[in-house]
């Protein structure tokens, strides 16, 4: 019987189907890096979510065949070192990607009618910041897409029809050419028209050597002074010591992150002190409806691969060596 390890629990849809397919599903004691190296020894499998799974963890696992990604970011976990051992990782492509765009478009919402902002002084008794605090209507600003992807065209969508929004769009990773974007969306060539033109900027592209610090001093000093910032992507993306800078000084007009470089957030970091920046704990992918559709995904990819397949969404191709 194939042993499957998940580390840090996961919600009943994926593990009710890899016990229904035989394997023996079990839920680790802890995700420390000695304890992760100790539990993974023996396991075929591996669900993962957030804790970090560097070559020496991967290397203590000897008969691990895939690491399957509750989510869709891999930023925690050695791929290069997993392919070189022969181990397939997968992510849940799409799975949450409705939950990310929704808490995308409340992220700005928030913001444009500084909803925290105006409870805050209602709770202490300043009724008048009605009269202080004019919200800023959506309808008919620009919100630029950087990286124009399963959720980016989901946060498009609903900007554009819901909001009634102009969308343009810059793809990250492949450029200019979005793929299959639709017509609404305007491509621009480079990522400097979208932070010059954008009245919001929301980010959803992956965390890596190329989008590390994407978004530092140079760029934010690019955008307007009526701009607002969201990331609901990865931490690292943007530079949150120089996107405090950019808020204490009101060189944008607001921003809101749900994913920090460091998780959880430090309390002391200068961004929560901030009347014109918004925080969500990473949860914008943990709605009811995704944690199971997540969970059942990541368990299919894993099944695959037990069954002598291939995952529906590698990032990987694992180098099987022969005996």
């Amino acid at each position: 019987m194939y042993k499957v390890l998940i580390p840090q629990d996961v919600a009943e849809s994926g593990k009710k189907y890899l016990r229904d397919q035989g394997y023996e599903v079990v839920i680790g004691t802890g995700w420390d890096i000695d304890t992760l190296k100790r539990e993974i020894a023996d396991a075929d499998a591996l669900l993962f979510r957030t804790a970090k799974y560097p070559a020496e963890v991967l290397e203590a696992a000897k008969k691990l065949k895939i690491a399957s990604r509750f989510g869709v970011g891999y930023d925690n976990i050695d791929i290069e070192k997993a392919a070189e051992l022969g181990i397939w990782v997968a992510i849940a492509q799409g799975a949450n990607a409705m939950s990310v765009a929704e808490h995308t478009i409340a992220l700005l919402l928030a913001c444009s009618f500084n909803i925290v902002k105006s409870q805050d002084e209602i709770k202490k008794g300043n009724w008048e910041i009605r009269n202080q605090l004019p919200g800023i209507e959506m309808n008919g600003k620009t919100i630029g897409i950087l990286g124009v992807g399963t959720i980016g065209k989901l946060v498009a969508e609903k900007a554009r029809y819901g909001l009634g929004m102009k969308v343009i769009g810059y793809d990250v990773a492949s450029g200019t050419l979005g793929y299959n974007c639709p017509e609404y969306i305007e491509m621009k060539d480079s990522m400097e028209d979208v932070l010059k033109e954008s009245d919001v900027v929301s980010v959803h592209t992956p965390l890596d050597k190329n989008t590390r610090g994407l978004i530092g001093e140079k760029e934010l000093s690019m955008m307007k002074r009526t701009a607002i910032l969201i990331n609901c992507a990865r931490g690292g993306i943007i530079d949150e010591s120089a996107l405090e800078k950019a808020l204490k000084e009101k060189q944008i007009y607001a921003a809101a992150l749900d994913v920090f470089t460091s998780e959880p957030v430090d309390l002391d970091n200068g961004l929560l002190k901030l009347d014109n920046f918004l925080a969500s704990p990473h949860n914008a992918a943990l709605t009811k409806e995704a944690n199971e559709a997540v969970s059942l995904a990541a368990a299919k990819a894993i099944d695959a691969v037990l069954k002598g397949g291939r995952p529906a969404y590698p990032v990987n191709e694992p180098i099987f060596k022969s005996n």
